[in-house]
C-alpha cells in the first residue's frame, strides 16, 4: 500500500511539474508575442508650433515642414528636427495632413514619399480664413521616408490651436 501511495505520489509531482513548466512556457511565449508586438506598434502625430503664433511662408521654393510640437511618437519614427517619418518596419501606413491659412496667399502642403507627391492639400479664400486636409494609405519599405513640403509662394498659420498637423501610424506589418 505505501508503495502504491509511493508510485502515485510520483505521478502527481511529474504532472504538476509539466504542469508548471507548460505554464512556463506559455508565459515566455506570451511575452516574446509582447515585445514583438512592441516593435510593431508605430505612430506619430505633432502640429507646426509649440508656442505662440505666426506665418511658415511665402518662400521662393517648397520646404519640407518641421512638426515641432509632437504629441505622440510612439516607436520614434518621425523625427520633430528634420520633420522626416522613417519607416522602421515593412508595412501598410495611414498619413494625414491638415493646412490652415489666412487671407493673402493659398496654403497647399502635399505629403511625399520618397521625393515622390502621394496627395495635396490646398486651400485658399480671398476674404476668410481657410483651411484643408487629406490622408493617404501607403505601402512602405523599411527606410522609406515620408514628409510634408510647403509648396512655393504658399503660406500657412499657427497657433496654440494647433491648426496644422501631420500624423501617421501602421495599419498592418508585413
Amino acid at each position: 500500500m505505501v508503495t502504491e501511495q509511493k508510485a502515485i505520489n510520483q505521478a502527481l509531482e511529474m504532472r504538476l511539474t509539466n504542469a508548471e513548466q507548460a505554464v512556463e512556457q506559455q508565459t515566455f511565449i506570451l511575452k516574446e508575442l509582447k515585445k514583438k508586438n512592441d516593435d510593431r506598434e508605430i505612430a506619430f502625430s505633432a502640429s507646426v508650433m509649440q508656442s505662440g503664433s505666426g506665418f511658415i511662408g511665402p518662400f521662393t521654393n517648397e520646404i519640407t515642414l518641421t512638426y515641432r510640437n509632437v504629441f505622440t511618437n510612439i516607436g520614434n519614427a518621425y523625427n520633430p528636427i528634420t520633420g522626416i517619418f522613417t519607416a522602421p518596419l515593412k508595412g501598410v501606413y495611414m498619413f494625414g495632413i491638415s493646412v490652415y491659412g489666412r487671407p493673402g496667399n493659398a496654403a497647399t502642403a502635399a505629403i511625399i514619399k520618397n521625393g515622390k507627391q502621394a496627395v495635396v492639400a490646398d486651400a485658399n479664400q480671398p476674404q476668410n480664413v481657410f483651411s484643408s486636409s487629406n490622408g493617404v494609405v501607403l505601402l512602405l519599405e523599411v527606410g522609406d521616408v515620408v514628409y510634408v513640403r510647403l509648396w512655393s509662394d504658399r503660406r500657412i498659420f499657427d497657433d496654440h490651436n494647433n491648426l496644422n498637423t501631420f500624423s501617421g501610424y501602421i495599419l498592418f506589418p508585413l
